[in-house]
C-alpha cells in the first residue's frame, strides 16, 4: 500500500486533494498533528516514510520541503509554482506527451490552471503546423480567488475590510498572492 503526505493539507488545494485520495482504500494518508506540520525535523521524518508528496504550499515553503526531501525516494508532486520551470522537474502536463516522464520522475510539477488552459489550446495547434511554434501569442483569463487558499478566501469575503476601503477589493491586486 503507497504511504501519501499532503504537506499543506489545510489549504484548498490540500485539502481537495486528501478529499480525493481519502476515499481510496490503496493508499495509506499521512499526517502530522497541526503543532508540527512546520516543523522541519517532523516533516523530514515523514517524507522518509512516504512514497508520495504532493506540496500545496507557497513557492518558498514548496523549496523548503524538497531540500527536507533530499535523500530520500519519496517522490513529490509540487503543485506551486516554485519549480514548474526548474532544471530536473517534469511538466505534469500528461496530455503534451509527458505520460512517460511524469511516470517515471521523481519530481513533477503540476502545471497552473491558466497555463494548462492555454497551452491544451495551442499546442495541437502548433503540432498540427496551423501556428508556428514561436507565434507571439497573448492570452487573456479570468480566475477565482480559492487559489490563494483559506486564509485569503478569508480577507477577501470580510465585509468589514471592503468597508474600511470604501471600495470592493479585486483578486490578484495584492502581492501576497500570483497564480
Amino acid at each position: 500500500m503507497k504511504k501519501v503526505f499532503i504537506d499543506g493539507s489545510a489549504g484548498t488545494t490540500g485539502l481537495r486533494i486528501r478529499e480525493r485520495l481519502g476515499e481510496r482504500e490503496d493508499l495509506t494518508l499521512l499526517s502530522l498533528p497541526d503543532a508540527l506540520r512546520k516543523d522541519p525535523a517532523a516533516k523530514k521524518e515523514i517524507l522518509k516514510e512516504a512514497d508520495i508528496a504532493f506540496l500545496c504550499l507557497p513557492d518558498d515553503a514548496a523549496r523548503e520541503t524538497v531540500a527536507l526531501a533530499e535523500g530520500t525516494n519519496v517522490r513529490i508532486i509540487d503543485t506551486s509554482t516554485a519549480h514548474r520551470t526548474s532544471d530536473g522537474w517534469t511538466y505534469g502536463f500528461a496530455e503534451l506527451g509527458h505520460r512517460d516522464a511524469i511516470k517515471s520522475a521523481r519530481l513533477v510539477a503540476n502545471p497552473g490552471c491558466h497555463a494548462s488552459g492555454f497551452l491544451a489550446l495551442v499546442a495541437p495547434l502548433v503540432a498540427a503546423g496551423v501556428l508556428k511554434a514561436d507565434a507571439a501569442l497573448t492570452c487573456f483569463s479570468l480566475t477565482g480567488y480559492s487559489g490563494g487558499g483559506k486564509k485569503m478566501i478569508a480577507e477577501y469575503d470580510d465585509e468589514s475590510r471592503d468597508a474600511l476601503l470604501d471600495a470592493p477589493r479585486q483578486y490578484g491586486l495584492s502581492q501576497s498572492h500570483k497564480h
